[in-house]
């Protein structure tokens, strides 16, 4: 389905190229005076520049040949050669028709379908998630949900943190504290079909191990050899690394629930260790693999690409930029980078995606820098194939990343509670739900809550750092998840009470100024959506949904409805608000909002 801008710009496309002009610059925007037109062409400027022409006269020749396009009113030439176009009331109609009938996409157009991973958890399991993990959880399941709309194949990959040093610090742990005497043997076992470790016990032992590592010398290479035995298939350990996973990766999936995200692949970093002795024979056999001061690396620095990098003992030298990437440690252990470039390679081997894109934190970009310029050299992945969508932090008011007020890192559990019990007090406040049987005025609540968290997240650009303030985001009025949240609510008593009324759709008509307004925008959601999915930015999205929020109450306040003069009238304006509801449900599942069905 073409939006009106597409259809516009062929037009004047066409209309340019009979002029002996580029086409391509016959680019048609929304106008930046609604007042006086609907869209605007500026590309009769830089093109009588090329042609050494009178602007202003190629733009009337222009707008001449446009003149006979039905869908348009007037054509007029302003300034020094901008066309300015006005739809014309009938063109709307037709378009604000075809949005309403369209069931699936609500306006939307499809693309040419991709396969397309999107690797967006990546919390560590044994941990609880905290407020860090919200930003990667959120985007990447928004993401995921436009892609799909858009027409690609899309795998969506928790990839989990189960591989690394922090399991040999636990397994250290545990053995210290004798949690878990019988998988610390050598041997085969038989192993307990329970541990006593439980998942608070994990989320106790970490932070211990990990400040002893620091302060310990003979701890950290105890637990650096509990890594290297783990990952070299000692039982009792794997034994116990996997009652460590099945307790973190229940918690795990009970809070994305809350959050409404949901994976097709709940894998771990452990998943591609089958391939890792194949990996690194091919590095080898490639010639990529070097030893380095008892470790193995890849370098990935191209010829001439170096950095000052300064010395422990204040010396400044030239570095290879950006740094190899490091395979295997000098104790024997896979690394992180490791198993991120095994990963692809499974990827390579099971789904074979066209495309690989990594939501995490803005503070990683050195480091998949690396594994996929490693990948890219082992041939594992094409040229351009894998992109790190890096985003901002969440800050304190002190600009800082959110803490608790005792200066901790806020566990997601935690905020998600206290975002749920804001938007009870906030639902009492308004009066809302006051009638509402206790479930269903809890359902609303977590739909609230979470409306809250995503929409104040995703308004804001992917890349850009935001201050979290539950008070403001929590608003029913302005710019917030809850706001529109109420006004999708409210299209839905309209319906109702249409159809208890007997008011009927009919064939949509424009006239009125707030009608032109709303149809206009009705039209603008695919090119939000196309901009979205080619940016990878949800934040186009929820502008969107704003912008037909703002739209609609506009055109309630100046078009009754069931009090419209006729029954055409009532129709019409009544199938407009249900395109409107479906259009705005729509653009909210895509940033993973669920709308209740009243308040």
């Amino acid at each position: 389905m073409t939006d009106l801008k597409t259809s516009l710009s062929e037009a004047v496309g066409s209309a340019f190229a009979a002029e002996g002009v580029d086409k391509a610059l016959a680019r048609v925007t929304a106008s930046d005076r609604p007042d006086l037109a609907d869209f605007q062409s500026n590309g009769a400027l830089a093109a009588a520049k090329a042609l050494k022409a009178n602007p202003r006269e190629l733009a009337a020749r222009v707008a001449e040949r446009l003149a006979a396009d039905p869908r348009l009113s007037s054509v007029e030439v302003a300034g020094p050669g901008f066309i300015n176009m006005t739809l014309s009331n009938a063109a709307l109609a037709q378009r604000a028709a075809e949005v309403a009938a369209d069931e699936e996409l609500a306006g939307a157009s499809r693309v040419e379908p991709r396969k397309v991973v999107i690797d967006y958890g990546g919390p560590n399991v044994a941990k609880p998630m905290h407020v860090g993990h919200l930003r990667s959880a959120i985007i990447g399941e928004s993401l995921k949900r436009l892609f799909r709309l858009r027409g690609d194949e899309v795998v969506g990959d928790a990839h989990f943190g189960d591989w690394g040093f922090q399991m040999g610090l636990l397994i250290t742990a545990c053995g210290d504290e004798g949690l878990a005497d019988a998988f610390m043997a050598e041997g085969d076992g038989p192993f307990p079909a329970q541990t006593p470790v439980t998942l608070a016990d994990l989320d106790r032992l970490y932070p211990l191990a990990a400040g002893k590592a620091k302060e310990d010398p003979a701890f950290r290479d105890r637990a650096r050899k509990a890594t290297a035995e783990l990952q070299g298939g000692r039982p009792g350990y794997r034994a116990l690394w996997q009652h460590f996973v099945a307790v973190s990766r229940e918690a795990l999936k009970r809070e994305y629930d809350d959050l409404s995200v949901d994976f097709d692949l709940w894998n771990g970093e452990s998943d591609a260790d089958p391939l890792m002795e194949e990996m690194i024979a091919d590095l080898k056999a490639k010639g990529l693999l070097v030893e380095d001061d008892g470790a193995q690396v890849v370098h990935v620095a191209r010829d001439g690409e170096t950095r000052k990098k300064k010395l422990a003992d204040g010396s400044v030298i030239e570095a290879p930029s950006p740094p190899p990437l490091l395979v295997i440690s000098s104790e024997g252990s896979a690394m992180y980078g490791t198993t991120d470039l095994a990963t692809i390679l499974d990827r390579k081997k099971s789904i074979g995606p066209d495309l690989i894109l990594y939501v995490v934190d803005e503070r990683q970009a050195e480091h998949f820098e690396q594994v996929f310029r490693a990948a890219y050299l082992a041939g594992y992945a094409p040229e351009k194939s894998l992109e790190h969508l890096g985003f901002g932090t969440m800050n304190g008011a002190d600009g800082k990343p959110f803490k608790t007020r005792a200066g901790g890192v806020l566990k997601l559990r935690d905020l998600i509670d206290q975002a749920t019990d804001k938007a009870r007090e906030r639902l009492h406040e308004a009066r809302l739900g006051d009638d509402l049987p206790a479930e269903e005025f809890e359902d609303i609540a977590h739909k609230v809550a979470v409306a809250a968290l995503k929409f104040s997240d995703l308004s804001n650009n992917r890349t850009t750092s935001y201050v979290f303030d539950l008070d403001r985001f929590m608003s029913f009025e302005g710019k917030t998840g809850p706001y529109l949240l109420y006004q999708a609510v409210r299209v839905k008593s309209l319906l109702r009470k249409a159809a208890e009324q007997g008011v009927a759709f009919a064939p949509i008509i424009i006239k009125e100024a707030a009608e032109r307004d709303l149809a206009l925008t009705l039209d603008a959601f695919d090119a939000a959506t196309a901009d979205a999915y080619d940016k990878r930015s949800p934040n186009l999205i929820a502008e969107h949904a704003y912008r037909l929020a703002q739209s609609f109450s506009k055109f309630y306040a100046a078009c009754p409805i069931l009090v419209a003069p006729d029954e055409a009238t009532k129709g019409s304006r009544l199938a407009l608000a249900a395109a409107t509801l479906h259009q705005l449900e729509t653009a909210l599942r895509l940033l993973g909002i669920e709308t209740p069905e009243r308040m």
